[in-house]
């Protein structure tokens, strides 16, 4: 085993480190945050729905206009409550001509034929959450530069399950929330069972937290990459490994381990995570928790190592040179990196 491979300074550490956060990560906090947003106006959301009448549409453009909620934001929630986004919606949009071929969505809900004549629709190009201007938080708060396309949308998430033609209906199956419409119970339970979906996603992380996004990066990379034989386990513990005088066994940001490992001595290891653009004080926390964790994991005849990363963490050196000399393997936040610990973890636990 080559452990100079495994075991760096943190000179050797800094030079391998990308410092700044990788697109994925940025991307996947960026959705748990509009995710957040959604959750935040719910209430309102709910609100508009059960004040608007299902058989006049152009009451809920007057209720958006009324309360001041965003074009885009009513957008969002009617696509994450249809389950209907980006993927389908383009799909509708590259096949516009032959759905509705009058460019017109002609629908009944029970009282004759209703037609709405679309606006924009189809677009040229690629319709996806950009062009639709529901991919940012920023995007949400303020209203459409282009509201035909959010009226031409809304209308046909909200109504074309009820499309009078049956083979554009069958597409378009899940686009029925003016069944809805005016019921105050129904309205409720609708979107609230429907929202427990987001609430899942979100799973208790904070919007803005980019590092409980990098962990959460971490386990998904590991559990695709060591494959179904390894537990990779979020907030993890290794047994007897412990604090508060052993009372408490102590949680690591991840823990592997083989499933197939019956033995009486099974071996973990323990990942610590650690990316910081700006200096703070995390890393003096983990850098002060370093010497006792990497003893008690180390009596206990299993491994720690650290991903660090980020242009804050290599300013505070002290805390990170104590996390390099108290770790079995530390790599920094890139995919060459990974590939490291990958590798030594499969060399210690097999």
């Amino acid at each position: 085993m080559n452990e100079d491979r495994y075991e760096r300074t943190i000179d050797e550490l800094e030079v391998r480190a990308c410092k700044w956060w990788p697109r994925e990560v940025r991307e996947e906090a960026q959705k748990i945050s509009v995710l957040q947003t959604l959750l935040d106006t719910q209430e309102k959301f709910i609100s508009i729905l059960k004040l608007a009448q299902k058989y006049n549409p152009i009451s809920i453009f007057e209720l958006l206009d009324a309360s001041h909620f965003s074009y885009t934001l009513f957008l969002k929630h009617l696509v994450v409550l249809t389950d209907f986004g980006g993927e389908p919606l383009q799909r509708v949009n590259k096949d516009f001509r032959e759905m509705f071929p009058q460019g017109k969505l002609e629908y009944n809900i029970g009282r004759g034929i209703s037609e709405y004549a679309f606006q924009q629709l189809p677009v040229t190009g690629v319709l996806n959450n950009k062009r639709m201007q529901i991919d940012t938080v920023e995007s949400l708060a303020r209203d459409s530069n282009d509201k035909s396309l959010c009226k031409d949308l809304i209308m046909l998430l909200m109504f074309s399950g009820a499309d009078t033609n049956a083979s554009t209906r069958a597409v378009l199956f899940k686009c029925t929330p003016y069944e809805y419409l005016g019921d105050d119970l129904k309205v409720e339970e609708y979107v609230r069972q429907n929202y427990i979906r987001v609430s899942r996603i979100i799973g208790g992380k904070t919007a803005s937290d980019l590092g409980n996004v990098a962990q959460q990066y971490v386990v998904k990379y590991l559990s695709t990459v060591l494959g179904e034989n390894y537990s990779v386990r979020s907030n993890g513990t290794i047994p007897g490994v412990t604090q508060n005088d052993g009372h408490t066994l102590t949680s690591f940001d991840v823990v592997v381990d083989r499933k197939d490992d019956t033995s009486r001595h099974k071996k973990y290891v323990a990942v610590e995570v650690t990316f910081q653009e700006t200096s703070n004080s995390t890393i003096e926390r983990k850098g002060g928790q370093a010497r006792d964790r990497f003893e008690k994991v180390t009596s206990s005849r299993n491994f720690i190592a650290y991903i660090i990363d980020g242009a804050g963490n290599f300013s505070r050196r002290s805390a990170v040179r104590e996390l390099c000399n108290n770790s079995h393997c530390n790599v920094a936040y890139t995919p060459g990196e990974f590939e490291v610990l990958i590798e030594f973890i499969k060399e210690r636990i097999g």
